[in-house]
């Protein structure tokens, strides 16, 4: 912040339509019965580079008045949620953006909270018990705090500062110190695992960075290998030579005809036809709009399922969002780049549970229940959503992110199970959310190409954020604690209009054909950078040389092991061209998708990542040893 920026609220207009003012109301009151009405608008915090001239503010207010006027209430009872302290939300991205299109480029960043107002028939003060279950159902844990009312702007944009780089001192220690270090880091390194890197560092006579440790992790983890999938089977007695994943691949080992590529990209692709496409051809024409020309060529499917279980589980509306936004992001990840199409959700979950009709298999009572207790029903987490919360959320959220992105969805299930066997209910109190799409690809595209020495590395999509990578902020009501204090700093949140600009970019690449200037493309998921640009090396059978301070982020203080390892949403990793570059930078600016080049494939087998600090490396290990 400079010495003369600003900061300040502005009030809105009113946030809930009627209908949702009605379900919440009806939330709230199994709580506190005797609340009458329930009031909500808008605040906007706005923080900017300097003081606003009174044209400036006008046209400030013009851009943030939508929406209808609210009445305002004037009673004590009074909840305000805003974006989980200490990050940045989708919104303020692109609100923020929309501003300086406008010309308010004076203006750094534009945040939004809803301000909730309860009156009761008879007046009176909640209690504090009472202002905590009102809390958990008017603010999400995973992406919101429940702060004071009066909170100045300053709160909201509270800057969290990063832990300096870290290393484990095992040249010392030994074994015992990276134990400790898997315990405090929440590595979930297994035995084998901690032998291993005791093992490759003693060898390689230096102690591991904790930036290392966690790219290590977050590598060989079961989300990434698949190893409960790849263990050996042993059933009756009899070893069995095929593992589960084996088995799996062995539907397609007996029937490979028509498949072009199979569990060896982000998503598959199947044999499809030749068709006829509109591409634009040559320059701008004298006319000064560009030239179009028709071409035959072969253009195959591509096809992706995968789920997104435990952030549904959690919270089902950003939860199935992020998963539909995951699963489009590895569809236009194949090959050298690909164009999704269409979309799927869906939900397994355990008994509805509907109120006023309930069904005695699924609770053994006459009349069903919902929300305070689920916990109870089932003895599971009360982090853990209900099934009828997931099934009344969960749904719009990933047609939300479907319908945002440009894709629309439109195929899905839904099926809810339970049975009472023994006393014990069975079912899915962790639900599975199913994200799946179809898209195509051109011939020639399908597989990504060998990258050689020189190639540049390149993050496509939004900015850093403290995301995925555990600690942070949790919610909170004005104190600075809720009734539960849980850790969501390794939630993912949704910005489908970044992906659609990254992925406009996608698309200018690959229909230029031959002169794709993307030789390789993976999306960036779990353990971020730190798992994406070393996939990308591979591929080149070498190494990289990469820079920290050159991965753009939007909050300060972000530490080495934050800006490497998190897992902020809508981002690409690309191997590119370096002589087609400036064709690549030129569609970047004309889809603004921000971009940077973080380094280059190197000639050697060593990893070696610069941290932010001048003069210290925050990776510089062998290859071989990730």
């Amino acid at each position: 912040m400079t010495a003369s920026s600003t900061m300040f609220r502005l009030d809105a207009s009113r946030a809930l339509s009627d209908f949702r003012t009605e379900r919440l109301l009806k939330k709230i009151r199994q709580f506190v019965p005797g609340v009458a009405t329930l009031n909500s608008r808008y605040i906007h915090f706005v923080h900017t580079a300097d003081e606003l001239s009174v044209l400036d503010m006008t046209r400030l207010k013009d851009i943030l008045n939508y929406g209808e006027e609210c009445l305002v209430t004037h009673t004590p009872n009074k909840f305000l949620v805003v974006p989980r302290l200490g990050t940045v939300s989708p919104w303020a991205s692109k609100a923020t953006d929309i501003i300086h299109n406008c010309g308010l480029n004076q203006v750094l960043r534009v945040e939004r909270g809803t301000l909730y107002e309860l009156t009761f028939k008879e007046p009176r003060l909640l209690t504090d018990k009472e202002k905590e279950q009102i809390a958990s159902v008017i603010h999400d844990k995973m992406t919101e705090s429940v702060v004071d009312p009066d909170v100045s702007a300053e709160v909201v944009f509270g800057e969290a500062q990063g832990e300096p780089m870290r290393t484990v001192d095992i040249l010392k220690e030994g074994r015992e110190a990276l134990v400790r270090a898997n315990g405090e880091f929440g590595l979930a390194l297994n035995e084998d695992e901690i032998d291993y890197l005791v093992d490759a560092f003693t060898k390689l006579e230096r102690n591991p960075t904790d930036v290392e440790l966690m790219m290590f992790a977050q590598a060989n983890s079961e989300h990434c290998r698949h190893k409960i999938f790849n263990a050996k089977w042993t059933i009756d007695g009899k070893d069995k030579d095929k593992t589960l994943f084996g088995m799996i691949r062995e539907t397609h080992n007996a029937h490979p005809e028509g498949t072009i590529v199979a569990y060896s990209d982000n998503a598959a692709v199947f044999e499809g036809s030749e068709v006829d496409r509109l591409y634009p051809r040559g320059n701008e024409s004298a006319l000064g709009g560009r030239e179009y020309s028709y071409e035959s060529e072969p253009t195959h499917t591509v096809f992706k399922v995968e789920t997104h279980n435990h952030p549904t589980a959690i919270s089902p509306f950003p939860g199935a969002s992020t998963g539909s936004g995951g699963e489009i992001r590895d569809e236009g990840a194949t090959g050298r780049g690909a164009r999704p199409k269409a979309g799927l959700t869906g939900f397994t979950v355990s008994a509805l549970n509907l109120p006023g009709y309930g069904q005695k298999w699924e609770t053994d009572k006459d009349v069903a229940v919902d929300g305070p207790e689920t916990e109870e029903l089932y003895g599971s987490p009360s982090r853990i959503a209900s099934s009828l919360e997931i099934m009344t959320d969960g749904p719009l959220g990933g047609a939300a992110f479907n319908n945002e992105f440009g894709r629309p969805n439109v195929l899905g299930y839904f099926r809810a199970f339970q049975a009472n066997v023994g006393g014990r209910r069975y079912g899915y109190h962790k639900p599975i959310m199913l994200a799946g799409g179809i898209g195509n690809i051109k011939e020639g595209q399908t597989h990504k190409l060998d990258l050689p020495t020189g190639t540049y590395l390149v993050v496509l999509g939004g900015p850093g954020m403290r995301i995925g990578i555990g600690g942070g902020a949790a919610s909170s009501m004005a104190s600075g604690s809720n009734s539960e204090s849980l850790d969501f700093a390794s939630v993912q949140r949704g910005n489908p209009e970044m992906e659609r600009r990254a992925q406009e970019v996608i698309d200018r690449c690959w229909e230029a054909g031959e002169n794709n200037p993307i030789l390789a493309i993976h999306d960036i998921g779990a353990g971020g950078l730190s798992n994406a640009m070393p996939e990308l090396a591979d591929l080149s059978g070498r190494g990289a040389d990469l820079d920290l301070k050159k991965v753009p982020v939007e909050e300060s203080g972000m530490s080495p092991l934050e800006i490497w390892c998190n897992e902020s949403q809508e981002r690409y990793a690309l191997a590119i061209d370096p002589g087609k570059l400036e064709q690549f930078e030129d569609y970047c600016k004309r889809e603004r998708c921000p971009y940077a080049i973080l380094g280059q494939i190197s000639a050697d087998d060593n990893l070696v990542v610069d941290s932010i600090k001048e003069g210290e490396e925050a990776v510089d290990m062998p290859m071989s040893v990730l």
